[in-house]
């Protein structure tokens, strides 16, 4: 009998040596995350919490720093500049997005079609504006939008015809659309490619054996399957285009009368930070702004979800 008791107690013991060791062997998958989660909350949490913060208080002339509480989001709703900003983007949005996806789109059924000669090549070629930093491609645009150095005035001056106001009033967003098209039409591209790259070619196989063609293969089975992946490329999309801020602010150097501090919301609340000292109200104006991202992002969800229901 004591034998058997011991016999059993020994197996227990053992497991309970080896329970510290399983414990730390569960515990090594925290230690991989927590270089991510120590970064995670350093340089976002913990920012937006302080910008939080500032946003419930203004600054007097006299008294100094007060509490606010909700005053400046108030502000910002009243305030016409930045409502101004935001319907611009908005408009922006409408104008650049469904070119750039449409372009997108086509490059990628191209190069997934396998009739495109050095299909390497221009997909590489589509793909590098993307890897141009937003500062050196917004000045090579403005170079080339220039009205009395650029190519195309001096193109027009050679032919005696007047040339295109790029940086007019009334052609400014379109300019600014085709800088931010021309550098993420390839990284869209690529989104789309790798969607297309994981549909089963048993599913063109018997497409091709019913009699479907390319252009009906592409039609049928690739942009059906795509709309996730299109998805997702607009939701990125809106979230750019309400950020817009490095194409505006540089060229504002060639166009200051037509581009103000206040020509989208992240370049408004940028001039309020660091030209005007209002730390406080640019705080307030920087998490309205991300609302709005936040409401118009869900929009484009449910919207399309319904469709797709529907």
């Amino acid at each position: 009998m004591s034998t058997t008791t011991t016999a059993v107690a020994a197996p227990v013991r053992a497991s309970r040596r080896r329970s510290p060791r399983r414990l730390d062997h569960s515990s090594h998958g925290y230690l991989f995350v927590a270089p991510f989660m120590v970064l995670f909350v350093a340089l976002f949490l913990l920012p937006l919490a302080y910008a939080a913060y500032l946003s419930l208080f203004k600054e007097q002339l006299i008294g100094g720093t007060v509490f606010a509480g909700l005053g400046n989001y108030t502000r910002a709703l009243g305030d016409d500049r930045l409502i101004a900003g935001v319907l611009r983007v908005a408009r922006f949005f409408v104008l650049q997005v469904p070119v750039m996806l449409v372009l997108a789109l086509l490059a990628a059924l191209a190069i997934d079609s396998g009739l495109l000669r050095a299909a390497k090549v221009f997909r590489l070629g589509i793909f590098v504006p993307y890897a141009v930093p937003s500062v050196v491609a917004t000045l090579m645009w403005g170079y080339l939008y220039g009205p009395d150095f650029g190519p195309f005035a001096q193109l027009a001056d050679k032919l005696h015809v007047t040339a295109p106001s790029f940086l007019s009033d009334s052609l400014m967003l379109p300019s600014l659309a085709n800088v931010v098209t021309w550098e993420f039409t390839g990284y869209n591209m690529i989104i789309l490619y790798a969607a297309l790259r994981s549909i089963p070619s048993e599913l063109y196989e018997a497409a091709a054996v019913d009699g479907a063609g390319a252009w009906r293969i592409a039609w049928s089975i690739k942009i059906p399957v795509l709309r996730p992946a299109l998805l997702l490329c607009l939701i990125f999309s809106v979230i750019g285009s309400f950020q817009l801020f490095a194409e505006p602010n540089l060229l504002q150097r060639l166009a200051p009368s037509v581009i103000d501090s206040g020509y989208t919301p992240n370049l408004y609340a940028y001039s309020l930070a660091f030209t005007s000292q209002e730390v406080n109200y640019a705080a307030a104006v920087s998490f309205l702004l991300g609302l709005v991202i936040v409401v118009a992002s869900y929009a484009v969800l449910f919207l399309t979800n319904r469709r797709a229901r529907s």
